[in-house]
């Protein structure tokens, strides 16, 4: 029996090189390596040099049949004669089986043991190596432990391969180029070392249910051709899934990610639901591709999607999380939303995994960048957009921001540099907080890292359109926060001519620009309170004038002819503090009420009081407008 060969030319070790009955002369022949006194593989030795190799061999021995082929009954012979007594279990030391062949329906490893051994003093490491290995059938490690390091790179698995309740102990276990023609059973399995199935190849379903492990695990490169079940799996270090190609379905419920789980550049052509699952690290979908319409779900601390491409609508929904969108592309609309509850497993109903107390009650989704992003398919439910920036992104004023979504505040309290003054309360932008802050103004936010800081020409642009972002959804009072700032902007930017920088600094501190019910009430209330106190110091004649009537006495029967005059207020005179009583306080508070509506008091003033009306009949009706404009503003629907 020939063992066919994994791979061309002659192998590296001493082979047994015999040839089946007519194969030609130029047939390299069989590459099992010989067992040593023999010269043959043990395919090829006869049956007492078989029982005699065999006989030496007890629990712990180590094997090299590098290239051998093994029938099911030759391994069968193998494994019976490692049996430990104690118990009934195969045990092999170091195992060396490099480019075998195992052929036939099942090649069978159930139970084994590779473990540690001693012999003679020396410590063998137990390692199991089947790089290269080709199982044409089903093959099982059903319960097999691992003790050392296990090295399947390059294996061929023609059936199902089952690692079910498989313990790997020890060093790194290696499944690199890894082709499973079938299915690829490797639920509750334990890796204790680090796992590497880099460029794998799953053309089957891959089950990876409730399998734990405890170091770095990749699957980087990975094909996965049928269904990949990774439910209630646990990585306890960080999991490499970058350019994964998922052509099916990708079951991701109760999958608990204790570190970074990396999808960075990964294809799911097939994959329509993601999650939920818990990343207590970071989920990295930088470059990757959803194909179909997806909704992912997930808690995590932090959900990366640069440059990620959603080709069909895509629903994210999650907890916890600080999402980065920058110069995500999205084809078509794609929604993100803060889940409300805790998630819970759809088949059984029972709830999942929760983070830690040590992320705090507030379960809520911040948005930290929609940097380069065509926001006209973007939508924000219920999120945080107080660290969000907004350079570079497209079309925000088609943004839709619907729920409780809340933004940067100016900081609180008073400040004392250079005046004393206090910033009004508004929704802004965080790039507005780094601008005033290189500006000088420490108290508000600073720029993280090398971020650049936008002027007030951009800023503006920025809260324009979002302002009519919000006026398009109905929002007149979120959008006047945005109408103020970009108004701020504008009065702050130097490219502004002088002129209409001082229109609009009047405008500011008169009304807030039209947005401030109390600034502009206030000031009214002021002006009125001054013109009272005018009238009654100079506005106010001494006393009202009596009209006085002139005539020349006529003889009886003659026309009279009277006339009457009015003489001019007479300026008050006196102390002035003699002049503030009650009775003047109501005639100049009559006087200034009819002012404030453009009418008359019908009150005979002097001069100055004149002039008093007059200019309050023009001021303090504006006051009152601008007034009336920002309660509008504020209660607008």
């Amino acid at each position: 029996m020939t063992s066919p060969s994994a791979t061309s030319g002659p192998p590296a070790w001493p082979s047994c090189g015999r040839r089946e009955e007519g194969a030609a002369r130029s047939s390299p022949g069989c590459r099992g390596r010989v067992v040593e006194p023999y010269q043959e593989c043990l395919a090829h030795l006869d049956a007492a040099d078989r029982r005699d190799y065999l006989s030496l061999l007890a629990a712990g021995s180590d094997v090299d049949h590098r290239g051998t082929t093994f029938s099911p009954d030759l391994l069968e012979e193998l494994s019976g004669a490692v049996v430990a007594g104690a118990t009934h279990r195969p045990v092999y030391g170091e195992a060396d089986f490099r480019d075998a062949v195992f052929v036939g329906p099942v090649a069978s490893f159930a139970d084994v043991t590779f473990s540690r051994a001693r012999f003679e003093g020396s410590v063998h490491r137990g390692d199991a190596t089947f790089r290269r290995a080709v199982f044409s059938g089903d093959v099982t490690f059903l319960g097999a432990s691992f003790g050392r390091a296990s090295d399947f790179a390059g294996a061929r698995f023609g059936g199902t391969a089952d690692f079910r309740t498989a313990s790997f102990e020890g060093g790194r276990s290696i499944f690199v180029g890894c082709r499973f023609e079938e299915k690829a059973e490797f639920g509750l399995s334990a890796f204790s070392g680090r796992v590497d199935f880099t460029r794998a190849h799953f053309s089957g379903d891959a089950v990876f249910e409730r399998t734990t492990c405890s170091r770095q695990v990749s699957f980087a490169g990975a094909t996965f051709g049928g269904r990949a079940d990774f439910r209630h799996a646990a990585f306890t270090a960080r999991a490499d899934f970058a350019r994964v190609a998922v052509l099916d379905d990708l079951d991701l419920c109760g999958t608990v990610f204790a570190d970074t789980a990396d999808f960075d550049r990964a294809g799911f052509e097939g994959v329509s639901t993601m999650g939920p699952f818990l990343c207590e690290g970071t989920l990295d979908l930088s470059g990757a591709v959803f194909s179909l319409p997806v909704t992912v779900m997930g808690t995590a601390r932090a959900v990366v999607c640069e440059r990620t491409r959603w080709m069909a609508t895509a629903l994210l929904r999650l907890r916890y999380a600080e999402v980065d969108l920058t110069d995500t592309v999205a084809e078509y609309p794609v929604s993100l939303v803060t889940h409300a509850r805790a998630f819970t497993d759809g088949r059984t109903g029972i709830p999942l995994r929760e983070p830690s107390e040590q992320w705090g009650a507030d379960h809520g989704v911040a948005v930290r960048s929609l940097s380069g992003v065509d926001a006209a398919h973007v939508s924000l439910t219920d999120v945080d957009l107080s660290v969000c920036r907004f350079a570079g992104a497209v079309h925000l004023d088609q943004l839709s921001v619907k729920g409780r979504c809340t933004f940067a505040e100016p900081p609180s309290g008073w400040t004392w540099s250079p005046w004393p003054a206090r910033w009004t309360p508004r929704r802004t932008l965080v790039e507005e907080h780094h601008w005033r802050h290189g500006a000088g103004r420490r108290e508000w936010s600073r720029p993280e890292g090398d971020e650049p800081i936008l002027g007030p020409a951009t800023l503006t642009a920025q809260y324009r359109e979002l302002r009519k972002s919000f006026e398009d959804s109905k929002n007149e009072p979120g959008a006047a926060d945005f109408y103020y700032g970009e108004m701020e902007m504008r009065r702050h930017d130097r490219a502004t001519p002088q002129g209409e920088r001082g229109l609009l600094a009047l405008y500011w501190a008169v009304s807030g620009y039209g947005l401030r019910v109390s600034r502009s009430l206030g000031w009214l209330i002021a002006a009125m309170a001054a013109t009272v106190l005018l009238m009654m110091l100079w506005g106010l004649a001494e006393n009202e004038p009596k009209p006085l009537t002139y005539g020349t006495q006529a003889a009886p029967g003659q026309q009279v002819r009277l006339r009457t005059d009015s003489p001019a207020p007479a300026n008050p005179d006196g102390a002035l503090v003699d002049r503030l009583t009650t009775n003047r306080f109501e005639k100049s508070l009559r006087t200034v009420v009819n002012s404030v509506v453009f009418r008359s008091g019908g009150q005979d003033l002097t001069t100055a009081g004149t002039y008093v009306e007059m200019g309050a009949r023009i001021g303090e009706p504006v006051l009152l407008g601008l007034s009336v404009l920002a309660l509008r503003g504020r209660v607008k629907r």
